[in-house]
C-alpha cells in the first residue's frame, strides 16, 4: 500500500493560527517536505515537533526532487507537503509533486487551514459570492499592463498578491486601467502591524508613496466594475499615473504622452484632467 501525501495549511504570520489537526499530522508523518528551511523549523521548534523535514521543494527544484519524495510514497512513507506559509500551492511550490501522486494513485489529504487570499478577502468588505485569484501579477511594466487590460470587465472581485518594491507601480497600473473601482490593501495580515488601507488604487496610492517605506508581504482586493462607465479613465486615475511619472524624473511633456498612451485617451484629455479639473 503507498503511504499518503498531505497537503497541510500552515500560519501566515501568527503562530497559533494552526489547527490541532495539522499539528498532528505534522507529528506524524514519515517525512515533512518544504521550501523554507528558517520558516518551517522556527514552526515545528515552536510545537516541540521533531519530525525529519526536508527543504526539497523550492522553486526551481521541485520537479526534479519529486521522483524521490514519490519513491517515499510507493514504500508506504506518509509525507506532509507545506509551503513558507499558509496553503500550498497558491503561488508557492508544490504542484508538480500532487500532480505526480494522483497520477500514480497515491491518495493525497489536505489539511486546510491559514491562507492569505482568504484572510484578505474577507475584510475587505467587496463582495466575495465570487472572485478571482490571479496570484502574481507579471513583473514587468508591459505585460502587467496587458494582463491588467484583459482582466478589466471581468464581473467578479480581483485578488493578488504584490512584493513592497512593485506596489506603487503596479497601483498606477491598476488607477490607469480600471478607473476609480474599490480596492482593500491588506498588509503583513495576522502579524503585529497588520493594516488594511481602503479606497480607490489612486487613493492607496497616495497613502504608501506618503510613506518612506512599504514594508511586509501584500495581498490586494480588487472590487468588481460597476458598469460601462469604469470603462472611461478619471480624472483621479490620470493625476496618479502622471504623478507617479514627474516622481520618477520624467519631464512634463512626456509624462503627459506616457499618461495618454497608459489610459488610452488623447494628450488633450490628459491636460484637461490634470491641470483644468477642479479638485
Amino acid at each position: 500500500m503507498p503511504g499518503t501525501l498531505y497537503v497541510v495549511s500552515t500560519p501566515i504570520g501568527n503562530l497559533e493560527d494552526i489547527t490541532l489537526r495539522a499539528l498532528r499530522v505534522l507529528r506524524e508523518v514519515d517525512l515533512i517536505v518544504g521550501e523554507d528551511t528558517r520558516r518551517t523549523r522556527k514552526l515545528l521548534s515552536h510545537y516541540e515537533i521533531h519530525t525529519r523535514f526536508a527543504p526539497s521543494l523550492f522553486q526551481g527544484v521541485e520537479e526534479e526532487r519529486t521522483d524521490e519524495i514519490v519513491s517515499l510514497l510507493r514504500t508506504g512513507k506518509s509525507v506532509a507537503l507545506v509551503s513558507d506559509a499558509g496553503t500550498p500551492l497558491l503561488s508557492d511550490p508544490g504542484y508538480p509533486l500532487v500532480r505526480a501522486c494522483v497520477a500514480e494513485g497515491i491518495p493525497v489529504v489536505p489539511v486546510p487551514g491559514p491562507s492569505a487570499l482568504l484572510a484578505a478577502l474577507v475584510p475587505s468588505g467587496l463582495p466575495m459570492d465570487r472572485f478571482l485569484f490571479l496570484g502574481h501579477l507579471p513583473r514587468q511594466p508591459g505585460p502587467r499592463r496587458k494582463a491588467l487590460a484583459a482582466l478589466g470587465s471581468v464581473p467578479c472581485t480581483t485578488v493578488f498578491y504584490e512584493s513592497p518594491h512593485r506596489i506603487l507601480t503596479t497601483l498606477t497600473d491598476l488607477a490607469a486601467t480600471w478607473g476609480s473601482r474599490p480596492v482593500a490593501l491588506a498588509r503583513e495580515l495576522t502579524k503585529v502591524h497588520e493594516e488594511f488601507i481602503r479606497g480607490t488604487a489612486a487613493e492607496v496610492l497616495h497613502d504608501l508613496a506618503s510613506r518612506s517605506e512599504v514594508k511586509g508581504e501584500l495581498v490586494v482586493v480588487v472590487g468588481p466594475p460597476e458598469g460601462e462607465g469604469n470603462a472611461s479613465p478619471s480624472a483621479e486615475a490620470a493625476r496618479a499615473v502622471y504623478g507617479e511619472l514627474l516622481s520618477a524624473g520624467i519631464p512634463p511633456k512626456e509624462a503627459l504622452q506616457e499618461t495618454a498612451d497608459r489610459l488610452g485617451v488623447s494628450r488633450r484629455a490628459v491636460y484637461r484632467f490634470v491641470h483644468l479639473t477642479d479638485r
